[in-house]
């Protein structure tokens, strides 16, 4: 004689998947890795090709018979492209640093309740986010503050980030209270509490907003465009007059014998040089990326 079960049935999502359903994730998967990983090999691989190789390839190398770094070579000997890098490296951490801190300093005074002036200041950001000001009043700004040419007008329009500055603040508010009140109980004042308790239980928020700083500064080529002079250009610009904008190597002072008849390997190269110190950096602060926008997000 059957029995009837009365267990509840298995949720659906918690059964094993079928097979074909695993081989349609698996070659979704494949395809998307191909899509990205391809250009990027094309990419490398054209900057390590000989002259006559890209030539003969119409441009374009998937995988060089004879491998050279000449390209790199020429670009890094002192020449213009040399210059922009370390512009670019200096902006890059000066700017993160600065914006960080200032972001930080903001983000806990707006969080913390009973702040004099912190709900209007706090409007005040908020409004900034809303309505920008625009390129003609900030390029005005600048230009009246006597800062055109410098790198301080690549920093100092964008120091603080709205976005950033509410992700800080959510993430200093989502700390427990209680250790704030057992700081001030023992006798630590505000710029304590914010460096021995706010600080260090905010690693998370504070190494993603720093990504998300130094990404910005390094690709910043549009102000530098605006407010910086050909022979202050940082990596980001070159790399645009290089392979978007067109400019042949003899423009840019970067002219070798046999280089000019391939001119591709070079702005490959200088495409290779403009990505991969960001790609070093982010696996390092991978593990913080989820947890820092999110945590912050949602408490906010």
């Amino acid at each position: 004689m059957s029995r009837t079960s009365n267990a509840p049935a298995r949720p659906a999502w918690t059964e094993k998947p079928k097979a074909v359903t695993s081989a349609a994730k698996g070659v979704a998967v494949l395809v998307l890795l191909c899509l990205v990983l391809v250009p990027f090999l094309v990419i490398v691989s054209t900057s390590l090709a000989s002259n006559e190789e890209v030539v003969a390839g119409g441009g374009w190398v998937l995988w060089p018979s004879d491998p050279t770094l000449r390209a790199y070579e020429t670009i890094l000997s002192g020449g213009i492209v040399t210059k922009a890098l370390g512009v670019s490296i200096g902006i890059t951490v000066i700017g993160t640093l600065l914006s960080l801190a200032c972001t930080a300093f903001l983000a806990y005074a707006l969080s913390r309740p009973g702040v004099f002036g912190g709900k209007p200041v706090l409007l005040l950001v908020l409004f900034t986010f809303l309505f920008p000001p625009g390129m003609i009043p900030a390029f005005l700004l600048v230009k009246g503050l006597g800062m055109q040419n410098m790198y301080a007008a690549v920093i100092a329009p964008v120091l603080i980030n709205v976005f950033n500055l509410v992700v800080l603040r959510g993430f200093f508010q989502g700390i427990p209270e209680e250790l704030y009140e057992a700081a001030r109980l023992d006798g630590a004042g505000d710029w304590a509490t914010f460096w021995r308790i706010a600080l260090p239980l905010s690693k998370a928020a504070l190494a993603v907003v720093g990504l998300f700083y130094a990404v910005s500064y390094w690709n910043a080529w549009f102000t530098a465009s605006i407010y910086l002079e050909s022979d202050h250009w940082p990596l980001s610009q070159v790399l645009r007059t290089y392979v978007i904008g067109g400019a042949q190597i003899a423009d840019t002072g970067l002219s070798e014998a046999g280089m000019v008849s391939a001119p591709q390997t070079t702005q490959m190269a200088v495409l290779v040089i403009a990505v991969v110190p960001i790609l070093l950096v982010y696996p390092f602060l991978q593990k913080y990326f989820t947890k820092g926008v999110l945590t912050g997000a949602i408490k906010s």
